[in-house]
This record gives C-alpha cells, sequence and structure tokens, in this order.
C-alpha cells in the first residue's frame, strides 16, 4: 500500500482527559505487544501533551516516538530537532503526514527524511511506534550504533535509506522480516560478517544497497533467487567467485556491481543470460581465465567494466558490436588481443591499456606477459596475486603461450 506524502497541519490543541485514559490503555496494550520482540520501550518516560480535538492514537504514538529520537540526538547543528515541539508533529522538521490508509479523516506519520541534516546520536527502539511509516531516510548524517531490532514492526516501510552513517555491527537481518521494504539502502556504514542467504529470498526487494562496508565470505550461491533490479557489492571484503545462478536475474536486474573486492574463479558463463542488464562492473578483483563469449548476448549492456583483474584471452567484435554498449575498459588484464571492431568504433569508449596486445599502446613489459602467460593459468583454482607470479621450473620447457612472444610482438609491447 503506497502512502502519498504530504505536509498536513493536524490543528491539534487540547485532547480531553477521557481520551488521555483511553490513550494510555491503548499504549499499555502496544507496548506489551513489543516487549516480546524488543528491549522496553520507556513510553512512560514521555509526557503526552494535548494532541488533538479527537482521539487520534497513532500521532500520540509518534509522538512519543519522536520525543524519545529527540533525546537520542546528540548534535543537531541546523537545528532540526528545535521544531520538534509540542503536539503537532506533522509540522516538526523532516517528518511528513498523510491521511491514514485505515481513516482517510484522521492524519498519520507515513515520512522521515533527514537526509543530510547533519544529525549524530542513535535510532531508539521507539522509532517503531511510528506504525504507518512508509519512508524513513537518514543518509549523510553521523548516526552510529546497531539498527534497532524493533525495526521489524514496521509493516509498512517501503523505503529504509541508512546509508553514509556510522552504524556497525553484523547485517541486520531483522530487517528482512519487514514485509513491505523494497528499497534497501546500507552503503557507507560499518557494518561487517557475512551477508545471510535470506537477504536474496527476500521478493519485495528491488534495490540492495551494501557498498563501503566491511562485509566479508563469500556471496550467497542463492544470489540467483533475487527479483532486485540493483545490487551493489562494491568495496567490502567479499572472497569467492561470482554465483552461477546470476543469470537467473534476467527478469528484473539491470545493474550489478562487484568491483573492489576480493572475488576470484571465472566469470560465469551464465552471465549472457542477464538480457537487460545495462551495467556489469568486476573490476579491481582477482577474476581470472577469459572472458565468457555469451557477453555478446548481453542486448542492453551499456558499460562493462573487468578492469584490474587476471583475466586473458581475446576481446571479440561480438561484445563490441553490442548496439547499446557505450563503454568497455579491460586495462590491467592480461588479454592478448582485440578485435578491430573495438578500436575503431566510434561510439564506445575503450580503454585496453595494460594487457599483452602485440602492437598495443601502454602495454605491460613483455616480461610481465611471459611470466603470466607461460603459467597456462585457468581461473579454478584462485589465480595467484600477479607479484607472486614465477616460472616455477625454470628448467622445464614452458608451454606455448597464447601468442606467440617472438622479438617482433617484444617489440610491440611497452616496456615498464
Amino acid at each position: 500500500m503506497t502512502i502519498g506524502l504530504q505536509r498536513q497541519n493536524t490543528g491539534c490543541f487540547r485532547l480531553y482527559y477521557s481520551c488521555v485514559i483511553h490513550l494510555l490503555a491503548q499504549a499499555a496494550a502496544i507496548f506489551q505487544a513489543y516487549s516480546h520482540d524488543a528491549p522496553t520501550l520507556p513510553r512512560n518516560q514521555v509526557t503526552i501533551e494535548p494532541s488533538a480535538d479527537q482521539c487520534n492514537n497513532s500521532l500520540a504514538d509518534a509522538y512519543i516516538a519522536l520525543q524519545q529520537w529527540k533525546k537520542a540526538i546528540t548534535n543537531d547543528p541546523l537545528r532540526i530537532t528545535a521544531t520538534w515541539v509540542g503536539p503537532n508533529v506533522c509540522n516538526y522538521g523532516g517528518v511528513f503526514c498523510s491521511p491514514s490508509p485505515d481513516n482517510s479523516s484522521e492524519n498519520v506519520v507515513s515520512g522521515i527524511d533527514l537526509n543530510h541534516a547533519h544529525l549524530a546520536g542513535t535510532l531508539p527502539e521507539e522509532i517503531a511506534l511510528l506504525n504507518y511509516l512508509a519512508l524513513f531516510h537518514v543518509n549523510s548524517n553521523d548516526f552510529e550504533g546497531f539498527i534497532p531490532f524493533s525495526f521489524r514492526k514496521l509493516s509498512l516501510l517501503f523505503e529504509l535509506d541508512l546509508s553514509n552513517n556510522r552504524f556497525f555491527g553484523a547485517f541486520p537481518v531483522h530487517l528482512l522480516d519487514l514485509p513491505s521494504v523494497a528499497y534497501l539502502d546500507l552503503r557507507f556504514n560499518r557494518f561487517e560478517g557475512v551477508l545471510p542467504a535470506s537477504l536474496f529470498n527476500k521478493q519485495t526487494l528491488d534495490a540492495i544497497f551494501l557498498n563501503d562496508n566491511r562485509l566479508v565470505g563469500a556471496i550467497p550461491f542463492n544470489l540467483g533467487d533475487s527479483a532486485v533490479s540493483v545490487v551493489n557489492f562494491a568495496n567490502n571484503l567479499f572472497d569467492g567467485s561470482i554465483p552461477d545462478t546470476v543469470g537467473q536475474m534476467h527478469k528484473t536486474l539491470n545493474e550489478i556491481l562487484f568491483l573492489n573486492n576480493s572475488l576470484s574463479g571465472c566469470i560465469p558463463r551464465q552471465i549472457g543470460e542477464l538480457t537487460q542488464l545495462t551495467i556489469f562492473d568486476a573490476s579491481f578483483n582477482r577474476l581470472g581465465g577469459t572472458l565468457p563469449d555469451t557477453i555478446s548476448a548481453m542486448i542492453s549492456l551499456i558499460g562493462l567494466n573487468i578492469a584490474d583483474n587476471l583475466l586473458t584471452g581475446f576481446i571479440p567484435a561480438a561484445i563490441c558490436n553490442l548496439q547499446s554498449l557505450r563503454s568497455i575498459n579491460f586495462s590491467n588484464n592480461f588479454f592478448t588481443g582485440v578485435s578491430p571492431e573495438c578500436l575503431r568504433s566510434l561510439s564506445i569508449k575503450v580503454d585496453e591499456s595494460e594487457n599483452c596486445i602485440p602492437n598495443g599502446a601502454l602495454q605491460r613489459s613483455l616480461q610481465q606477459c611471459k611470466d603470466f602467460l607461460y603459467q597456462g593459468l585457468s581461473c579454478y583454482p584462485t589465480p595467484p596475486l600477479l607479484s607472486s607470479i614465477h616460472l616455477t621450473n625454470p628448467t622445464l620447457s614452458p608451454p606455448s603461450p597464447l601468442f606467440p612472444l617472438t622479438t617482433s610482438t617484444a617489440s610491440s609491447l611497452t616496456h615498464n
């Protein structure tokens, strides 16, 4: 259920004694429900001020939640929470109200937008009292600590943006209990540990941003079970290989980013099934082997970045003939050839530097190419780092390289 976000003035001025008694009874009931799953919510620490001419339980709960959050905020240089005074919560800075989906004559807090507010502090458990919340954005602040377990009670939450803060701890798996969440943005925090496989079983999710944390381990094999259109794993500490199941995401996936991790193994051939994919970035990893020719079936691909890996082989014309392709970066690998169609194209930006391409500009030294290519390395087992590459038994004749390293070939390579 989508809730339109709009500032409303509730016209709250007074609350009759009978309504106060009713609200306190309702508060006790809700408190009892929360106490099974979350730490005690100290509702009795907030005095309920006169609220509205009619009894609005949701706004009374919102008042409690926001006053508790105000207490947990330790720095507010823009003085946003200075507006968080009195019972009219719909007039608070960063707070948005809309008609209740249950009763259009009553307003509820349906959105929090405090992006770039420079706030510091923590998130209290009482935020879960905002039970009509559809949007919660606090990116680019200085919040820290764990994500409250009570957040799992926000049954209408659709967008959750906690990015660019200092939240820490293991991946907050309790957020996967949110029944309606579609946008999950946890990037630029300090989350650590492994990803739960259940993340990719969450079928409501459309966008997952995990980049720039401290996440480790292998990307779960059931990645392909996800229905997301965008997923970003960049700038973490993931290892292992790209799951073969990635091809199963062909109905929904538009962008996937693996860059700057420690992924190894092959780029799976199943990637060619991603006919709606526009961006594939697996640069700055340890991927080896050759580039799958199945990429030529990725008819929507706009950007392909596989730079700074241990890849070799040939870049075929079929890839550069993709009508949508505008950029391909395969620099800092060990490719031995590239189709002339790629280099002649006026519509595609190509970076082929630091490879082993005869007559190519800005290529690796002949010795680097020899040391790597004579190994006959495949992508399984995990290729070694370039710094560890050497001829393991120089008394034996090495296997034939992928292109003859003759004197003429050597002269075409730039020596470093």
